[in-house]
């Protein structure tokens, strides 16, 4: 497993597990999976209402929690400065741990950011939570927080893809330290059946999931695809025997279509 440094000198692996829409016993089965697979970042959030079950998982694994990172976020419906400190004891609570590795806000929403970003930076300095950031942060919203920031966010989870190549946002975060985590980086399988993906598949043996993935490593960017399917997790952890090359990564940098799976936050703004 390839890891990454946080600006808070943390280590994150950049494969991690995404578990949105997982819930229940699945949810539990499918994290002691991928754990037992070798995932050691877990990605989950209030919203998803799975947050029992995630923690439920990681102690079940056997694994010392210091071996797993392990990121929530908070709530649209729970942002604002006092919501947002008690959200996240709420959050601590369903998990279950000692501690959460990093807070991020779930979505920029206009009348609330601002407070919120206020209420994450409060848990960093009160020592609560190990690192902050956010998520669906596309440029504008990056550009509006930074300037005020007390704290640069430690990672910036948006949807990014060969088809989603967001070049802008991902060169204005390598320049403010801010690691670049790519959520839906599969398409939810939209883009598979591109020739043009499908021949690099061909060329280094391996799926089209497998390639995407192993881009976005190669690329620096921190990737959760999400499945509950223990063949596709195995699938999505097996990047690690190969490598790009240069002018097959510049190739992919071509694929950009704006091909979006998730809402535009720039709506948010």
């Amino acid at each position: 497993m390839i890891h990454t440094t946080l600006n808070t000198q943390q280590q994150m692996p950049l494969l991690g597990l995404g578990v949105y829409d997982v819930n229940g016993q699945e949810a539990v089965t499918a994290i002691r999976t991928a754990i037992d697979l070798g995932y050691r970042l877990i990605d989950t959030a209030a919203m998803y209402h799975n947050e029992k079950e995630v923690g439920e998982a990681i102690r079940q694994s056997g694994v010392a929690r210091e071996e797993i990172f392990l990121t929530t976020k908070v709530n649209n419906n729970e942002q604002g400065f006092e919501q947002t400190l008690r959200a996240f004891e709420a959050s601590q609570q369903r998990l279950d741990c000692e501690y959460i590795d990093l807070y991020l806000i779930h979505w920029p929403l206009r009348e609330t950011r601002k407070d919120t970003w206020l209420a994450l930076e409060k848990l960093y300095q009160d020592g609560k939570v190990k690192a902050i950031g956010v998520a669906n942060y596309l440029l504008p919203f990056l550009e509006e927080l930074l300037p005020s920031a007390k704290v640069v966010p430690a990672l910036n989870q948006v949807e990014f893809s060969p088809y989603l190549f967001l070049s802008d946002l991902l060169d204005y975060c390598r320049q403010h330290g801010i690691i670049l985590q790519a959520y839906t980086p599969l398409l939810r399988g939209a883009r598979f059946d591109d020739p043009k993906l499908l021949a690099l598949a061909e060329k280094y043996s391996k799926t089209p999931a497998q390639i995407i993935l192993r881009w976005a490593v190669q690329l620096g960017v921190s990737t959760i695809p999400k499945s509950a399917n223990p063949k596709r997790l195995q699938e999505n952890i097996d990047i690690f025997d190969f490598e790009i090359s240069a002018e097959d990564m510049a190739k992919m940098a071509t694929f950009n279509e704006n091909f979006r799976v998730v809402d535009d936050p720039i709506e948010l703004l």
